[in-house]
């Protein structure tokens, strides 16, 4: 009779199976690691711990650790105290590692995060562990937990029986409250280095029996960000695109979306270069090959950061290797341009990068942001054309056939040019008499009152003669203005005032008066010389404020020494 084939074990996911017993094991946490190893060799180990950084980076790998480094009894067990190197095959150990330990309990804040939650576990620290040396209390995602509940656990968190430990671990170290950090030994797990990381991958990969290239694991390590979860996910991905028996760089970059570094810096200069139509044709070649229009625009940005760290310090190393062809293409071409120019690249390819991740069609808004890229580099520093322009240089003629453009309006003048003499506030017991317009009417309303408003923005002057006035309020005024209105003017000048409503005519309002003050203003300034210039030579911008500047009075003695 034949044997049943026994059933074939689940694969396990790379991150779940190389993830750390030890601290061995633990990747890039230098300091973290140097810290615990002291206080365990001297018995100076917190009640508290606070286990902050990225996702992927050891948070939680960590806080496991350190609970069988707390209960590890040793290979023959007979250990009596905590040790920074578990053994990881004594019963505490192996429980721990498979959730199973009773003294040792893991809890999700994101999923448990009221106050009867913590209420279990303020219960609990009261009795002693039942098999292991300390009861240890791991909670994941901290910072998920209510203001209630943080509260609730401030005072047994302070001053916890010797016998309970706390770890928590949090991506948000900004929510936890003040008064928690200050109870807990904080450790801030960095980001893993790129090399470290693609050296970490190479030795899994060869444990795997797996082929790639040292250019993949770069591109995994690099597209991981420093989080080693990520990198370990991402490897397993690769490994089962891959075709063939090596998996190479353009196999993982087909996978992630990416672009070649070497075409990015190819379309980098071509738009520097003002060659629009080459650069949007090097585009849609990535676009056609899989590469993603947001991953091209952070590619574009990254060039720009390199050329501008190799601009101001010529050693600096980043996106491009050092030594490559590529670095050496991007010296080259980092010492032909301007620091100017590379920062206003940087401002736009910002800019632009949330218009593509936001976009219904990222690649036609990738286009937009090139096009706009060739198009400013091509202009001229500012600094390059005002110094031009104040030293003579060419002015072009203003619009509208060579009419010579109205100078600057003076202060206190009107858009139009006729003077306009700035209005003192009317005085409280006005007689009638001075009032003659409606601004005369306004400023004898307090500042900002909702009568002065509707007066600026909701009226229009039909007719006034003293002791009486005939306005047409829009649709916005309120039904009590007239009469509001009457009281006002009764009661500050002490006389009988009508106040009448027209159904049409009337003066344009006070706040459309001076909008239309204010664009006639920007116009006639528009047409200086000067700011025509600037206008031309800067396509699409506009004149946001206009600000007199008053000269000094050259006629004005200097004072004697003697007087000052």
């Amino acid at each position: 009779m034949a044997k049943t084939p026994a059933p074939a074990q689940p694969y396990r996911v790379l991150a779940r199976k190389y993830r750390p017993t030890d601290f061995t094991g633990l990747i890039g946490q230098e300091a973290l690691v140097r810290t615990l190893s002291s206080a365990f060799a001297t018995g100076r180990i917190a009640h508290a711990f606070m286990l902050t950084g990225v996702r992927g980076v050891g948070k939680t790998t960590t806080a496991r650790i350190i609970a069988r480094a707390l209960n590890c009894i040793g290979a023959d067990g007979k250990g009596t105290a905590p040790t920074i190197q578990p053994c990881g095959v004594c019963e505490p150990c192996t429980s721990i590692s498979e959730s199973r330990n009773v003294d040792v309990q893991e809890m999700d804040a994101a999923s448990r995060t009221g106050i009867d939650d913590i209420r279990e576990i303020i219960e609990g620290v009261r009795y002693a562990p039942v098999a292991a040396r300390y009861k240890v209390y791991i909670i994941d995602e901290v910072h998920m937990l209510s203001k209630q509940a943080f509260n609730g656990l401030l005072k047994t968190l302070e001053e916890p029986p010797p016998h309970v430990k706390f770890v928590f671990a949090t991506t948000e170290i900004r929510k936890v409250p003040v008064t928690v950090l200050s109870r807990c030994q904080r450790f801030d797990l960095r980001r893993i280095d790129s090399a470290e990381l693609a050296a970490y991958l190479a030795t899994l990969a060869e444990k795997e029996k797996v082929k790639i290239e040292e250019g993949a694991l770069a591109l995994i390590a690099r597209a991981a960000e420093g989080s080693a979860r990520d990198a370990l996910s991402l490897l397993d991905q690769a490994i089962a695109h891959g075709e063939g028996d090596m998996i190479t760089a353009d196999t993982v970059r087909q996978m992630l979306g990416l672009a070649d570094r070497g075409r990015v810096l190819d379309i980098f200069e071509k738009l520097m270069g003002g060659k629009i139509a080459e650069a949007l044709a090097d585009l849609s070649g990535l676009y056609d090959a899989g590469a993603d229009p947001l991953a091209v625009t952070q590619d574009l940005l990254e060039t720009t950061h390199f050329l501008t760290r190799v601009k101001v310090a010529p050693a600096a190393q980043g996106f491009f290797d050092g030594g490559s062809g590529e670095a050496r293409r991007a010296t080259e071409l980092a010492a032909k341009l301007s620091v100017a120019s590379l920062t206003r690249a940087w401002q736009i390819l910002l800019k632009g990068l949330f218009e593509v991740r936001d976009a219904t069609r990222p690649i036609s808004a990738c286009e937009m942001v090139l096009i706009r890229l060739a198009h400013a580099a091509e202009l001229p520093p500012t600094d390059k054309l005002v110094k031009d322009l104040l030293e003579g240089g060419s002015v072009p003629a203003p619009r509208g056939g060579g009419v010579p453009a109205p100078s600057a309006p003076s202060r206190g003048a009107s858009a139009s040019g006729a003077a306009m003499p700035a209005r003192a506030p009317m005085p409280e017991g006005a007689p009638t008499a001075a009032i003659r317009n409606l601004e005369d009417i306004v400023a004898l309303c307090e500042p900002r009152s909702e009568l002065r408003v509707n007066l600026e923005h909701n009226v229009h002057l039909v007719h006034l003669e003293p002791g009486r006035i005939e306005i047409r309020p829009n649709s916005r005024a309120p039904r009590t203005l007239a009469n509001d209105l009457q009281q006002k003017l009764r009661g500050v000048t002490g006389e009988r005032w009508t106040v009448s409503i027209a159904s049409q005519g009337g003066a344009p309002t006070l706040a459309e008066q001076k909008q239309l003050a204010r664009t006639a203003r920007f116009e006639a300034v528009a047409q200086e010389p000067m700011v025509r210039a600037v206008l031309d030579r800067f396509p699409g911008a506009e004149i946001v404020a206009v600000r007199d500047i008053v000269a000094p009075d050259v006629a004005a003695p200097m004072p004697d020494k003697d007087e000052e």
